[in-house]
C-alpha cells in the first residue's frame, strides 16, 4: 500500500530530534512513513496498530520502535477521556554520529533490527517507560543523554519483530486515497459480509487487478489479511467477554465454527478454547 510521507523537520524547532506528548480524542487512521526512526509509547488508549504488514491490537503501555521509512499507523475509536502517546523521532544523521563508536554497537544492532518494527512488552520496561515519559520535558545535553540511555536500555531487551520479511513498502501520495478506502472498508465491515468485489469496486479495479495490487503492496492475499483482522477481533472477544466460541466466531465475521477454528489455530498456534484458558490462567 502507498503511504503518505510525513515531514518531521517542521516539528524540530531547532532541536536535534523530536520528542513530544500527543493528546487527541482518538488515534486517526493515517498510513504514513518518514525517514526518521520513531519510538512510540501509548500512555492512554487502545485500538489497532498497523506496522508494515503487521496488524495487532494495542493498549496502554504499548511500546514500539520503528525503523526508517517503515509505514505505520495507530488507529482507535473515540474513547472517553481521549488517547495519548509519547512520540520520539530522530534521524539517522543525528544518531549516526554516535554509532561510529564501538561503545554503541548494541544500539546500532537495535536500530538495524528496527527496520521491521520492534515491539517491547511493557512489563520488561518500567524504568525505560519512566524515562520516555520524562523526555519531552528535558532540554539541552540532558535530553540527548536521556535518549541514548533509553536506546541503551532497549538494546538489552528481547523485543518481537512486527512486519514480516516479505513486506515491501510502496510509498507515495498517488494511491493514498485508494488504500485508505480499502482499509476503512475492511475495518468497518470485518464482522459482517466482506466482499473482495466490493473492495475492488471502491478503488475502481477489476477483481483480478485488485488481487494483484493487494498482494504486491501487502505481501499477502486479501482473504489472509481479512482473517488476520477477524482473528484479532476474536482474541479481544475471547479475552473480554464470556461469549461461547461459536458466538465469538460469528461476531468476528467467520462463516462457520469449523473454519474459525482452523484459521485461529493457523494464526495463533492454538485453538480458541486453549487461548481463552491461557488468558484466564
Amino acid at each position: 500500500m502507498k503511504a503518505l510521507y510525513e515531514n518531521i523537520d517542521k516539528h524540530k524547532q531547532g532541536a536535534s530530534f523530536v520528542a513530544y506528548h500527543s493528546v487527541v480524542p482518538y488515534f486517526e487512521f493515517k498510513w504514513h512513513y518518514h525517514p526518521e526512526y520513531e519510538l512510540t509509547l501509548i500512555t492512554k488508549g487502545e485500538g489497532k496498530r498497523l506496522v508494515g504488514d503487521s496488524y495487532e491490537s494495542f493498549e496502554t503501555g504499548d511500546l514500539v520502535l520503528l525503523g526508517s521509512g517503515l509505514p505505520h499507523t495507530w488507529s482507535s475509536e473515540p474513547q472517553r477521556g481521549g488517547t495519548s502517546a509519547v512520540v520520539i523521532q530522530f534521524s539517522s544523521e543525528f544518531i549516526g554520529s554516535f554509532l561510529r563508536h564501538a561503545e554503541f554497537a548494541d544500539i546500532e544492532r537495535l536500530l538495524s533490527n528496527a527496520s521491521s518494527g520492534l515491539f517491547f512488552p511493557s512489563v520488561q520496561n518500567r524504568n525505560t517507560v519512566t524515562l520516555i515519559k520524562k523526555l519531552p520535558s528535558r532540554t539541552g545535553i540532558e535530553k540527548v543523554m536521556a535518549l541514548l540511555d533509553i536506546l541503551r536500555q532497549l538494546s538489552i531487551q528481547q523485543p518481537s519483530a512486527l512486519a514480516s520479511e516479505f513486506f515491501s513498502p510502496v510509498k507515495g501520495k498517488e494511491s493514498e486515497g485508494r488504500i485508505n478506502k480499502v482499509f476503512t472498508y475492511i475495518q468497518k465491515q470485518s464482522a459482517d459480509g466482506l466482499s473482495l468485489r466490493k473492495a475492488a469496486e471502491l478503488v475502481h479495479l477489476s477483481d483480478s487487478a485488485f488481487c494483484k495490487f493487494f498482494k504486491r503492496v501487502t505481501g499477502r492475499t486479501f482473504s489472509d489479511y481479512v482473517n488476520d483482522i477477524r482473528t484479532g477481533n476474536a482474541c479481544r472477544l475471547l479475552t473480554e467477554t464470556d461469549r461461547t466460541i461459536g458466538e465469538v466466531a460469528h461476531a468476528s465475521g467467520f462463516e462457520s465454527l469449523t473454519y474459525f477454528n482452523r484459521v485461529f489455530l493457523k494464526k495463533k498456534g492454538m485453538t480458541p478454547g486453549a487461548f481463552r484458558k491461557g488468558i484466564r490462567q
